[in-house]
């Protein structure tokens, strides 16, 4: 009997000297173990399991036992949750050269609040967004990964500072080689002086060279045109809105003849918002890719100015003085508003809301983007997305579905969503690692303990000192 028991001794053995096989990785290496995993795609939380990233990368996904790996960072998530990173996908970094080092400033905030990649949609220091953009991607600058549209395109005497002025049609052709001599990741379309003309061809020669449009819209515009033409995203919900009016034409005409002007039409067309038309709109962006980055966080705060008093927001500890002051402009102007037009921006805002969830089930991309930056007042950098995903949830959409417009939707919208996105093997390894799970509830995303970035891990305690540094900079005289 002694004899026969020998082999499954020996075999056992075998097995545990297998198992105890240690492979030494590089030191970047990071080991996450035991963390449970959501899956974003369809919201499944499998059996804890643990991540291996090695050059920024994941490289294995696995469950305990089998190959130990002797990673040079080791974590123990037991009983935490990990997200893909964050996406912010509208957020400015401008101000002009006197706000060059407070934008840069901003740039922790974002990796302190999860975000691990921003969309930047148009600004007047694209020098220094460019370089930024490659410091953080070589881990010499601690930030998000960006993609940026540099300079918008608007018309003569455009509305904000930097923005690339055409009047033609060989003006627009110009303004398209500068962008793609900077190499920018799409173009950033703003509607404060352009023709309808002179919009279309933009959204037709961008369209033409394989590059990517988003922006605001022309009220002179059919928004069926501008999709015909080739527009890959909107931004805000005025112009979806003008698509779903029942007068849009009516509206358009008077706006062309000079009869009527922004905010007298945005008014038209809220009245006349003609929920059939909205549901044959819906499907149309569906179908053609359009994309459509809501806001709403900003237009609630916005629409309250007059009422709500941010001057203890915990948050001003992190913006620099110099943005701050940026804020008075449409303080000012809210302070100066009339009842009636108060009353009329929130009706508006809750037109905005009702139209969330039946874009979101007519399979319309929906992507999270704040507005924060200078001039945008009291929208923080960092944590106004988190903020945005909650208003998505309370429009309609499950917590899932928000993270997914925070996620997979980005990364799908620049069409790389084979590298990043998702926690997978072979993806980037940006992940979010929570106390709490977020399917639970959408606030839990605040849970944060820890962060991973281009290969870098940060703990709680580096992202509490990481915003102790920005706070201490804001306050040197």
């Amino acid at each position: 009997m002694r004899f026969k028991l020998l082999p499954v001794y020996f075999l056992a053995f075998l097995l545990l000297t297998v198992s105890c096989q240690f492979t030494h990785l590089s030191d970047d290496s990071i080991l996450v173990k035991n963390i449970n995993i959501i899956n974003l795609e369809d919201g499944s939380i499998p059996e804890p399991q643990s991540i291996l990233i090695e050059n920024g990368r994941i490289s294995h996904i696995f469950r305990a036992g089998g190959i130990a790996y002797a990673a040079k960072h080791e974590i123990d998530a037991t009983g935490k949750f990990a997200i893909p990173g964050l996406w912010d996908m509208h957020i400015h970094l401008r101000g002009g050269k006197d706000l060059i080092d407070e934008n840069k400033n901003l740039l922790p905030l974002y990796i302190a609040h999860g975000i691990t990649t921003v969309r930047d949609a148009g600004g007047d220091i694209t020098p220094e967004v460019l370089e930024w953009k490659s410091e953080m991607a070589n881990n010499t600058l601690t930030g998000p990964s960006i993609f940026t549209s540099g300079p918008k395109i608007d018309g003569k005497n455009s509305t904000w500072p930097g923005s690339l002025e055409v009047q033609t049609k060989q003006d627009v052709t110009n303004a398209l080689d500068s962008l793609q001599a900077l190499n920018v990741d799409y173009v950033k379309i703003y509607d404060s002086r352009l023709s309808e003309e002179l919009y279309l061809e933009i959204l037709k020669q961008a369209e033409a060279r394989g590059m990517k449009t988003t922006g605001h819209m022309p009220m002179s515009v059919m928004l069926d045109d501008a999709i015909d033409a080739g527009l890959d995203g909107i931004d805000h919900l005025y112009y979806v809105m003008k698509g779903a009016s029942s007068k849009e034409a009516e509206i358009t005409e008077k706006v062309r003849a000079g009869t009527l002007g922004f905010w007298a039409a945005v008014r038209e067309l809220q009245a006349s918002y003609d929920e059939d038309k909205a549901e044959q709109l819906f499907h149309k962006l569906a179908q053609n890719n359009v994309a459509i980055i809501p806001t709403l966080h900003i237009g609630e705060v916005l629409t309250y100015l007059q009422e709500v008093d941010h001057n203890n927001d915990s948050e001003l500890n992190y913006i620099g003085t110099g943005i701050q002051e940026t804020y008075s402009g449409r303080l000012n102007s809210a302070l100066k508003r009339s009842k009636a037009a108060n009353e009329f921006e929130a009706k508006l805002n809750q037109t905005f809301i009702s139209m969330i969830k039946p874009m979101f089930d007519a399979k319309v991309t929906l992507l999270t983007g704040s507005d924060n930056g200078a001039f945008n007042s009291f929208i923080y950098a960092g944590s106004s997305l988190h903020k945005e995903l909650k208003q998505f949830v309370d429009a309609g959409l499950t917590p899932l579905e928000a993270l997914q417009s925070s996620t997979l939707n980005g990364a799908r919208f620049f069409g790389v969503q084979d590298s990043i996105g998702t926690i997978s093997e072979g993806k980037k390894g940006d992940l979010v690692i929570l106390n709490q799970n977020p399917l639970l509830n959408i606030e839990h995303t605040t849970s944060i303990e820890i962060v991973i970035h281009n290969g870098k891990a940060y703990s709680r305690e580096e992202l509490d000192l990481m915003l102790k540094e920005i706070s201490d900079t804001i306050k040197e005289p």
